[in-house]
């Protein structure tokens, strides 16, 4: 078999300036917001003391979850020895470490006081997930850079053993990463929306969802770049396929979540207000999520033509899978802290201190601006990383570095 080529980004299209372009203004906006937000307080965001996570927060999650699934193509290479992703295992590699920055980008810059991460990052109360994950997060970008490290030079890749140790090294850790950011909310005893153990599980199998999804779109994107075919047919329908069998994963792990919760009385009240009677909530739930973000992208992957045709299903079915995961991850962050604290079981309860009433929110345009610019965080990274080092297959008909 023939050595795989890479090659870096060398040429650039009208096209791909005009998308670095409004990256890089929705960083400059999200900058701003952070200035103003710093300045003026959290009072100008939608948040409040009874809903302290918002959009933000939204996009970082939603980030986060997708670093880890986008390492996969690469750990079915690696670990499962499927030789046809192995082409597409440093882009994956990079994207991971790209949409994880991403997502701890935006939870820095949301903190009022970002050099205080410092502190989170010295000072750690272990009966707190969030002191766990200083060394998920921290541990998943040096065990991802060391794996493609071993993929990319030349001496450390004609060693096999190095390359599998770290294969199932960072497939390991992915797994416990996407774990404890679910356990995070799952650990919430108090939340009774999201409190239980199949958070961990369907976190991940939603974050296989969300990271195939956006290593199709950048694939499809660089293929575009560069006049190449990277996503040849055959892995249009691995991917498909993949990404079948994830969403219906996903599908299936959030209806037992549910009916979990419609099975004891004592949440019944909580699954009413998510799915039918909290007003905004079951309309992302059902419309977002499950509508536009399963089974719309489903339908599409379901009678998916051969071509050009069904690559562009493929992209939209990929993007539209985004967009529900950015429906789950409201639902289960801002919808959770919407309904109110059971704090007496049996009694109902009510003071000044909004005990007993639904809590509301408005996302601000700050909050929005400061979530999106994850995207672009990420997406500017992985842009210079294939600027700067072969990350991108190539045909064997094309010469490479």
């Amino acid at each position: 078999m023939a050595q795989q080529k890479y090659r870096r980004l060398t040429a650039h299209t009208p096209q791909f300036w005009m998308l670095i372009a409004f990256h890089v203004l929705v960083v400059a906006a999200a900058l701003g917001a952070v200035i103003y937000m710093e300045e003026q307080g959290h009072g100008v965001t939608g948040m409040t003391n009874q809903i302290v996570w918002g959009m933000p927060h939204v996009f970082a999650v939603f980030l986060i979850v997708a670093a880890s699934g986008a390492l996969n193509v690469a750990s079915v290479s690696s670990v499962f020895h499927r030789l046809a992703y192995k082409p597409f295992a440093r882009l994956s590699g990079i994207l991971a470490i790209a949409l994880l920055i991403g997502g701890l980008a935006v939870l820095v810059l949301d903190l009022g006081r970002p050099e205080r991460v410092f502190v989170a990052m010295t000072t750690y109360n272990f009966k707190s997930v969030f002191a766990w994950n200083i060394y998920l997060y921290s541990g998943f970008v040096v065990i991802v850079a060391g794996y493609l490290f071993s993929m990319m030079d030349r001496r450390v890749s004609q060693i096999p053993k190095v390359n599998t140790i770290f294969g199932w090294t960072a497939f390991s850790w992915r797994l416990i990463l996407t774990t404890g950011t679910g356990s995070i909310f799952g650990f919430l005893a108090a939340r009774e929306a999201i409190f239980g153990a199949i958070m961990a599980p369907l976190f991940i199998a939603s974050s296989l969802v969300y990271g195939l999804a956006f290593t199709v779109l950048v694939l499809m994107t660089m293929s575009f770049e560069t006049s190449d075919k990277l996503c040849t047919p055959e892995m249009t329908g691995k991917f498909r396929g993949l990404l079948i069998i994830f969403s219906a994963a996903t599908l299936f792990l959030t209806a037992i979540a549910h009916l979990n919760k419609f099975y004891s009385a004592a949440t019944q009240g909580v699954e009413l207000f998510l799915l039918r009677d909290g007003g905004i909530y079951p309309l992302v739930f059902w419309l977002g999520q499950i509508v536009v973000g399963s089974l719309a992208p489903l339908f599409l992957l379901a009678f998916m033509s051969e071509g050009a045709a069904g690559r562009r299903n493929l992209g939209l079915a990929s993007a539209l899978f985004l967009v529900g995961g950015l429906a789950q991850m409201y639902t289960t962050i801002v919808g959770a802290q919407a309904y109110p604290l059971n704090i007496f079981p049996g009694v109902q309860a009510s003071s000044s201190f909004f005990d007993g009433a639904i809590n509301s929110y408005t996302p601000s345009l700050p909050e929005i601006l400061l979530g999106i610019s994850g995207i672009s965080i990420a997406m500017l990274i992985a842009a210079l990383a294939f600027r700067l080092l072969p990350f991108l297959p190539q045909s064997q008909t094309q010469s490479g570095d």
